[in-house]
């Protein structure tokens, strides 16, 4: 049950893909182009960008649960915040944080009911 003093997010519009021919053509970004209204055109385009905050904001908490279940120390084939770095793109102090930050989130998730 939440708490009704908790102020509830927006939920972001969902992200549907593109059609296939869409890609081949540049211009196109989910039909924005074709919105002529700007008042429709600023409401699509700003659900979107909530859509792609909420869609990167969570698959960097899935980078984070990965980074830490690869350097769990319990792993015979674990990785060092240098690994999961380079495997990453990211810099081992990065890597490292993000370690934390996913054993937090794993911790919360144990928790959860």
């Amino acid at each position: 049950m939440t708490d009704p003093r908790t102020p509830r997010k927006p939920r972001p519009a969902a992200l549907l893909f593109e059609p296939a021919d869409a890609a081949a053509d540049p211009e196109r970004f989910f039909d924005l182009e074709a919105i002529e209204d700007p008042r429709a055109l600023l409401d699509r385009a700003t659900e979107l960008t909530l859509a792609f905050r909420a869609a990167a904001d969570r698959a960097v908490e899935y980078q984070a649960l990965a980074a830490a279940q690869l350097a769990d120390p319990r792993r015979f084939d674990r990785l060092t915040p240098g690994d999961i770095a380079e495997r990453a793109g990211w810099t081992e102090d990065y890597a490292r944080k993000m370690i934390e930050f996913g054993r937090g989130l794993a911790r919360d998730e144990d928790r959860t009911p």
